[in-house]
């Protein structure tokens, strides 16, 4: 069931399905999850962390060696210490990004809860933001986990990607849309 979503495709999703079912097995779904969103967060402050991850000129040794010292600083032991050291040591860890989305994907299906994210040229106030939720939620039936990024360069409208599915009712690709059909006519 869960490695049939699109988003756990690919060598990352092979291995976010692999510690998704070790962490239900064991029970641990809410800990490793609490331990990849801690790693994730890491990745995000610390420049020389995601190089650590990205850079293919760091031997796999050099690799496992330094985030040891970077999961014992940060508390992270167990079957996350594990999966994230066993990555390393076979040369994944520039998918360590991916492999986290991935697994978050297979928790929030687990949970029922649908990823979507919402595109506008401006942050949507709080009334927007709800009528925006309530609309994806009564088109999905499931609970959604809405996100929203800012991207002036729609102009206008909304994005909005859920799953395998996108609307597209910005400003921008409409204004496109006119400008086509009037080199063509």
């Amino acid at each position: 069931m869960a490695s049939s979503s699109p988003i756990v495709s690919g060598i990352a999703g092979r291995y976010a399905v692999a510690l998704f079912e070790l962490a239900s097995e064991s029970k641990k779904l809410d800990a490793v999850s609490a331990d990849l969103d801690a790693f994730s967060a890491m990745l995000d402050q610390s420049p020389e962390l995601d190089q650590l991850c990205r850079n293919p000129v760091f031997t796999s040794e050099e690799q496992v060696k330094a985030l040891a010292a970077v999961l014992k600083k940060a508390k992270i032991t167990g079957l996350s210490a594990n999966f994230l050291q066993l990555v390393a040591s076979k040369r994944r860890l520039f998918l360590v990004r991916t492999m986290v989305t991935a697994f978050r994907a297979l928790v929030a299906e687990k949970a029922g809860i649908v990823a979507a994210e919402v595109t506008v040229a401006s942050p949507l106030s709080e009334k927007n933001r709800k009528a925006v939720l309530e609309a994806l939620q009564s088109k999905a039936g499931k609970n959604i986990a809405l996100t929203e990024r800012v991207d002036p360069a729609i102009i206008g409208g909304l994005v909005v990607k859920m799953g395998s599915k996108m609307i597209d009712a910005s400003l921008k690709t409409k204004l496109n849309a006119m400008k086509i059909a009037m080199t063509n006519g």
